[in-house]
């Protein structure tokens, strides 16, 4: 009732008005591997983006975030199929719009929308592929169209591919399209082939830590790695035939390793291959119920990330070896693109307590400023709630 009163209040009243929501999500292991053909082992979240939205009878859209008011009402047009810097946070469904037309999903009217996130902007629990997989399903329901959960998540990755511009895998837009509460997910992203892997804890809890260091992966040095590993595979074929850089076995990334002249290249794909490997053992230890050994994985996961990926950063690495120092404690890695955002952690349900003030109290010390935790609760894909 609150939502349709603001929504009144912002584009005034009259029409039914549909509410939305799409959780947010984090990966426990599996880390710039997605855009190199691996596997990840992510889960939807029950913090998200809801969405309130009314038909237009024009072609115009309108958009308003009640996070940020200070933007007011944001006004385009179906007919304008481009990029704007000055458009900020609306490009995300802008672009999705643009995805569902260039798939054949063409939208007969405009529509006003507003959104309300619970998902700490620049986290990296995926606010953005969070609103964008929201879009993707609130358009099927509004105009009708006929697509699944993996068509929306693929919808979602072509807008950030190819008109935010940023060269992200399908992962983010997976885990949030095809959530499953109490489940995570053990994704091939080089096939999409899937599996539901319950989440038995066993008196473990998700634990998020938040940097609260803001990052934009447009500005960060994401599609940088994503090139490097592009040619780090093209020296790779020459010694092993391979679409991409996660299909190497342990055997064939020693025979090939040689092959790729730049230390900084060899270490980008010894990454992306040993995290595959990381990322099955420990799809394979959450089956058995060991949880010590996922947690091992997830440090070895973190340590990977910050001498071969370089992608986490003095804020990230404090949270992660604070955390490895406390009892209770089975495992911390960063979590989501790095340079920032957060990190994840398993730790021993009677211990959680001891750990966030240790923890914050780290880092606050060597950082100068506050972390955040959350307890993270799994959630379900998008759907409609009103």
């Amino acid at each position: 009732m609150e939502d349709e009163i603001t929504f009144s209040n912002v584009f005034g009243g009259g029409g039914e008005i549909r509410k939305y929501f799409a959780p947010g999500r984090v990966n426990l292991i599996g880390e710039h591997t997605d855009y190199n053909g691996g596997h990840v082992f992510p889960c939807a979240l029950s913090i998200g983006t809801y969405a309130a939205v009314r038909k237009r009878t024009d072609r115009k859209l309108r958009f308003y975030s009640e996070n940020f008011p200070e933007a007011g009402v944001i006004e385009t047009s179906l007919d304008d199929r481009e990029y704007h810097k000055e458009l900020g946070w609306t490009n995300y469904p802008r672009g999705v719009v643009w995805a569902a037309e260039e798939a054949g999903f063409r939208a007969d009217c405009g529509f006003d929308v507003m959104y309300r996130g619970t998902i700490p902007n620049s986290s990296g629990l995926s606010s953005s592929a969070s609103i964008e997989v929201l879009t993707g399903f609130f358009l099927a329901d509004l105009y009708g169209f006929s697509y699944d959960g993996i068509t929306n998540a693929k919808l979602g990755q072509r807008a950030e591919n190819a008109f935010i511009g940023v060269n992200c895998g399908i992962m983010d837009q997976f885990a949030i399209a095809m959530g499953r509460k109490g489940h995570a997910i053990f994704l091939n992203t080089g096939t999409l082939k899937y599996e539901y892997a319950p989440l038995d804890l066993q008196g473990v809890r998700i634990v998020i830590m938040n940097t609260n260091k803001k990052r934009g992966l447009g500005d960060s040095k994401y599609n940088e790695r994503r090139a490097e590993c592009e040619e780090a595979l093209r020296y790779v074929r020459q010694v092993v035939p391979a679409d991409a850089l996660c299909e190497l076995t342990k055997e064939q990334w020693e025979a090939a390793r040689e092959a790729i002249p730049s230390p900084v290249l060899r270490r980008r794909a010894e990454h992306a291959v040993t995290e595959n490997l990381r990322t099955l053992a420990a799809y394979e230890a959450l089956k058995k119920g060991n949880l010590a050994a996922f947690g091992r994985l997830m440090n070895e996961s973190h340590i990977s990330l910050k001498e071969n990926y370089e992608v986490t950063g003095r804020e990230l690495d404090t949270l992660a070896e604070a955390a490895w120092q406390q009892d209770g404690v089975l495992g911390a890695r960063m979590t989501g693109a790095g340079f920032g955002g957060c990190a994840v952690s398993l730790v021993n349900e009677d211990a959680v307590s001891s750990f966030v003030t240790n923890v914050g109290k780290i880092y606050r010390e060597q950082i100068g400023y506050d972390a955040t935790f959350y307890e993270a609760e799994t959630g379900s894909g998008p759907q409609r709630i009103g």
